[in-house]
């Protein structure tokens, strides 16, 4: 079965301090033992919040697709994996938005990531004027299909999903869980599709979309809806810690 997740990601946000205690707070809460708990602090602090973390993974927002090299200002999964870290983003919509990392540069990222044995969130969803056209499930099986469904049946088990409606990411709107459930379901059927209904049913499929705790315990209720890549609420000690505990 697919495992329950909640992952924060702190984006370009706090200092040393302000991540040290975010973290100790995170850490000092009794969470519930069956919801796997990630962090993305700023690739400058992953050490020191590794080292503050008590049962918090914590990974990286972004790497490079090369293993070393002439790279200025890119960072490899092996300097990321020496600092503790075990797992990244790829595809995030704002490196594909601002960085303009296309679909093909994904599948080097998925790539890089297998070949090195690195764990990862692969995130896809539409921009606003694609759910208007009525295109979102065609863009985001594309999505899918040119940088993550080239994997075989082994690599893709157990892997993780998120799903972000662009349109919803700090704009305050969010998808309904009608929406997002239907999304989800067809994320899953897609991995039947192509792989078997086993491999479907271990994939971890997350909404990325202004979830809050006003919201989570809805969507985090849908049959689909496998937890949460959180962005605003996940630098708050208290909000998080409720977001983890809406299953």
């Amino acid at each position: 079965m697919a495992k329950k997740i909640v992952a924060g990601n702190w984006k370009m946000n706090l200092n040393a301090d302000s991540a040290l205690t975010l973290i100790k707070g995170i850490s000092e809460v009794s969470l519930p033992s069956d919801v796997r708990v990630i962090v993305f602090p700023s690739s400058v602090f992953i050490g020191q919040v590794v080292e503050a973390s008590s049962g918090i993974e914590v990974g990286c927002q972004n790497f490079s697709n090369e293993d070393k090299g002439a790279f200025t200002g890119e960072i490899s999964i092996n300097q990321i994996k020496s600092i503790g870290a075990n797992v990244g983003l790829i595809g995030h919509s704002e490196r594909r938005a601002y960085y303009k990392e296309d679909n093909a540069l994904l599948k080097t990222k998925v790539d890089q990531a297998i070949k090195e044995n690195f764990d990862f969130i692969f995130c896809c969803g539409e921009p606003l004027f694609i759910r208007e056209e009525g295109k979102e499930f065609s863009f985001v099986r594309e999505q899918l299909n040119e940088s993550l469904f080239h994997l075989t049946s082994d690599q893709m088990k157990n892997r993780v999903i998120a799903y972000e409606p662009v349109w919803a990411i700090g704009t305050g709107k969010t998808a309904s869980s009608i929406q997002a459930e239907d999304m989800h379901l067809s994320i899953r059927s897609w991995i039947t599709e192509k792989y078997s209904a086993e491999i479907a049913s271990s994939v971890s499929i997350l909404y990325g979309g202004s979830c809050k705790p006003s919201n989570a315990k809805e969507l985090f209720a849908c049959p689909n809806v496998d937890g949460g890549l959180i962005g605003g609420a996940a630098l708050d000690v208290d909000d998080f810690s409720q977001l983890i505990k809406s299953f």
